[in-house]
């Protein structure tokens, strides 16, 4: 049977190990979504993980939810991720860019010209977001035309684009957590009645031509996608997501998508009731590919995933903040660092590059 700190093999890259290191929103990045000065040093403390996926990062400006989070559409944006990854590279690590569109979740003040934000159907969430006044209500949004579709198809396309002149090993799709993608996918949400709303068939169309747009620029070996299909953060939920979500995974499984990475739950995010780990464990059979798990798993925990089969990888995300070398400390089976949570969203290095590794306690 597998362990955490064996080598697995990821469509045509060799991963270290199965330990790895999911998106983190940081919101260091500057008012133009350029990554921050330190976000090189960050992630490649952290290169010891199986595989980097690098925090959500919009494809437009009109992509973005919150605060200083990083863009990967312009030139400046390109150009700082590209030093990430480099500096990722050199010290033996894989990243991958995970393309994120906030759709509803944003507020006027964070987009240009003070515009709504985009989502399938004109319903305000019932959340906040974080703008420079602070914790805000989100902005009602208003209902995406066709035209607003292809061109955000276009954009993730772009972005696509501008990730693999970046250098990033691959990409993952965001579509989860309430953001557009899932916001298209489920029925809370979705109350179209074009080609785009309505049955499952229909609400799962724009992640699959997004899918398709992006693999014309990355192969289906290098395409990840992201879901969290019981989860109910930014006001999201589902009448039947086995039903919904089982034809998705098997959409994905005939692209050979080369992996699918599942929320479970976790701190700050809403955690699956019992019967939605039932569900979970059901459409679990509807992906016969690599599986990587994320919620509150701990070291016991994410061996016992990989040792049922039930998963190939496990993703580990606070203790991954404050601890760079979580693969060596879990394999020492060391004491870990606390992580600070009110430094987690924006800041200076404080919490963010100044947590020891185990060498230096």
């Amino acid at each position: 049977m597998p362990t955490l700190f064996d080598s697995t093999q990821l469509g045509s890259l060799t991963l270290n190990n199965r330990i790895f290191m999911p998106p983190l929103t940081r919101c260091r990045a500057d008012t133009d979504g350029v990554q921050g000065e330190h976000a090189a040093e960050y992630y490649a403390q952290r290169a010891s993980a199986g595989l980097i996926i690098a925090e959500a990062t919009q494809v437009s400006a009109l992509g973005k939810g919150y605060i200083n989070t990083p863009g990967i559409y312009t030139q400046q944006q390109t150009t700082a991720w590209k030093t990430i990854t480099d500096t990722v590279h050199q010290k033996g690590g894989t990243i991958f860019c995970q393309l994120w569109h906030v759709g509803r979740i944003s507020h006027t003040s964070l987009l240009p010209a003070g515009k709504q934000p985009l989502a399938p159907s004109a319903i305000q969430a019932q959340a906040q977001t974080f703008t420079a006044n602070g914790p805000e209500n989100v902005s009602l949004p208003r209902a995406m035309t066709l035209e607003d579709i292809q061109t955000t198809i276009q954009d993730f396309k772009h972005a696509a684009q501008c990730a693999k002149d970046a250098g990033f090993d691959g990409i993952e799709i965001h579509a989860a957590n309430g953001y557009l993608i899932d916001q298209f996918i489920r029925d809370k949400t979705n109350q179209r009645d074009d080609q785009y709303g309505g049955s499952a068939e229909n609400r799962a169309r724009l992640l699959l031509e997004v899918f398709d747009a992006v693999n014309e620029i990355w192969p289906v070996e290098s395409i990840g996608v992201r879901f969290a299909p019981t989860i109910t953060f930014n006001d999201i939920e589902d009448s039947d997501p086995l039903g919904t979500f089982s034809y998705i995974y098997e959409q994905l499984h005939h692209r050979k998508a080369v992996y699918l990475h599942v929320c479970e739950g976790a701190a700050g995010i809403s955690e699956s009731s019992e019967e939605g780990k039932a569900i979970l464990k059901q459409l679990r059979k509807a992906w016969p590919g690599f599986y990587i798990v994320n919620g509150s798993y701990d070291l016991q925990g994410g061996q016992d995933v990989l040792t049922s089969g039930y998963a190939d990888a496990v993703s580990y995300g606070r203790p991954f903040i404050a601890n760079p070398d979580l693969p060596e400390r879990l394999k020492q089976n060391a004491k870990l660092n606390t992580p600070d949570p009110s430094s987690f969203y924006g800041g200076d290095t404080k919490g963010y590059t100044d947590y020891p590794a185990l060498e230096q306690v």
